[in-house]
């Protein structure tokens, strides 16, 4: 079982030294006192440190180089089984081994303490850039801290100093804009582009139990398969998990402790991937983003790096040449002035269309509804916008409008109709009656002769009155 979710932090390991309780220089010879003191310089604010006394010195003479130490009871059985680093006679008396690693046991008597649940003999937090434990019964001490870090084993004197070498490990999360391939803090994509991101995470030694948290915004389907650490091998150095995360991220990274012992100065690990922007997508002036941190030591985060990815809508508005909206006119994006390639759009809701993802078929036409069309999930770009269809009565629009889709959306200024938001504006002009033009034909004739006939009925009507 892996100590991620323990101290297992950083080793600050040292020896207390002896010291004379009525002498402040430090005697050649003699027992035990409590008059020890550790100094930790270059200390983390706001980190715990926690001192453990492993051994404990019972006697000593410095000019004969001979020290005497037992096992603190916390101790006693596990040391027995550390041969490589020490051995212990009958009475209890502990002897270190030639030449044994003093960094490898210590620390392998952290993990000990972890694992034995072993209570410190002083804590203390960092209040400022330095953290003194005093008044320390001398022997061997392992000094740990919550931010993960290794200083060194020290047997010479009751005051020893420690540095804390480690700092909070900087990580800084970037996305790579497609249209120059450079990598920032933000990206512009379409519905459907494949976006890739990249955190990297400064390490140094002493780096421990080091898990990358990763979170994207529901605008971004993650490519699972495609997280990577670069130069790193998978199942060795790193695993990755994707499924049955309890803190709402879409993935972690967790590094073996095994790696991270085996930096030994300043390192940079890379982690790449990518997203596919999604129909979920937030547009315009809202932002798509992802965000990650780093958990580290003893279950401490740094604070959460984001990038952020934009796609865009265009609003388009059509009226009358009097500024009256109209509906009724059917449209096709392309993405050139003539020619070109249809660009397919899926319908969301009355007069409102999305970019269509791969696989996915668009509608026949577009149009709008009280005057209003909107469409979006677009990367910065220049498209043109055809009328198939005119509203009844009007004039079909001769080319191609172009659409410049951009961070702003564009202008548009209707003074009579209903629309009051920007957009692109896009006007037909009605037909109208002409006046009949041409000769009377022979519709004088029919007139002539009707009055002929009117004038010979009532010539026979007056005579036949006049005959009688």
């Amino acid at each position: 079982m892996r100590h991620v979710k323990h101290l297992l932090s950083f080793m600050l390991a040292a020896v207390m030294a002896l010291a004379m309780a009525a002498t402040p220089a430090f005697a050649t010879q003699g027992t035990n006192s409590d008059t020890g003191k550790i100094t930790i310089t270059n200390a983390e604010v706001g980190h715990t440190y926690k001192a453990y006394q492993v051994l404990v010195l019972e006697s000593y003479n410095t000019e004969k180089g001979a020290y005497s130490y037992k096992a603190n009871d916390d101790w006693a059985e596990w040391l027995k089984t550390q041969t490589k680093y020490v051995s212990i006679d009958d009475q209890g008396y502990v002897t270190w081994v030639k030449d044994a690693d003093a960094a490898a046991f210590a620390k392998a008597a952290l993990a000990h303490a972890e694992d034995a649940k072993i209570t410190p003999d002083a804590t203390k937090t960092a209040e400022g850039t330095t953290v003194e434990f005093t008044d320390l019964n001398l022997g061997y001490y392992l000094v740990d801290t919550t931010v993960g870090s290794l200083c060194s084993l020290d047997t010479t004197t009751p005051n020893v100093e420690m540095k804390e070498k480690n700092k909070v490990p900087p990580v800084e999360k970037q996305v790579q804009e497609d249209s120059n391939k450079s990598w920032g803090d933000s990206s512009t994509a379409e519905i459907g582009d494949t976006v890739p991101f990249k955190t990297t995470i400064t390490a140094d030694e002493g780096a421990q139990n080091y898990v990358l948290h990763d979170d994207l915004s529901a605008g971004l389907t993650l490519n699972k398969d495609s997280i990577k650490v670069t130069g790193l091998t998978a199942g060795e150095h790193y695993t990755v998990t994707t499924d049955g995360l309890g803190d709402g991220c879409d993935f972690h990274v967790t590094f073996s402790q095994d790696y991270l012992d085996s930096i030994t100065d300043e390192t940079k690990i890379e982690v790449t991937y990518t997203a596919v922007l999604n129909e979920n997508a937030l547009i315009a002036d809202e932002d798509n983003p992802n965000k990650t941190r780093l958990e580290y030591g003893d279950g401490i985060y740094t604070e959460w790096d984001e990038t952020k990815t934009y796609t865009y809508k265009v609003d388009v508005v059509k009226t009358d040449g009097s500024n009256v909206v109209l509906d009724g006119a059917q449209f096709k994006l392309f993405n050139a002035k003539t020619g070109g390639n249809e660009i397919a759009l899926i319908k969301v809701s009355d007069g409102v269309y999305r970019l269509a993802k791969d696989g996915e078929k668009g509608v026949e036409y577009i149009t709008t509804v009280n005057g209003q069309l909107r469409i979006y999930g677009f990367d910065s770009d220049t498209y043109w916008l055809e009328e198939t269809k005119a509203p009844d009565g009007y004039n079909k629009l001769a080319e191609r409008v172009e659409i410049t889709i951009k961070d702003a959306n564009n202008e548009a200024t209707v003074d009579g109709g209903i629309w009051d938001h920007g957009g692109v504006h896009v006007v037909n002009k009605a037909g109208s009656l002409l006046p009949t033009t041409g000769g009377m034909g022979t519709t004088i004739f029919y007139v002539a002769g009707g009055a002929i006939v009117i004038a010979a009925a009532a010539t026979l009507v007056y005579r036949k009155r006049m005959g009688k």
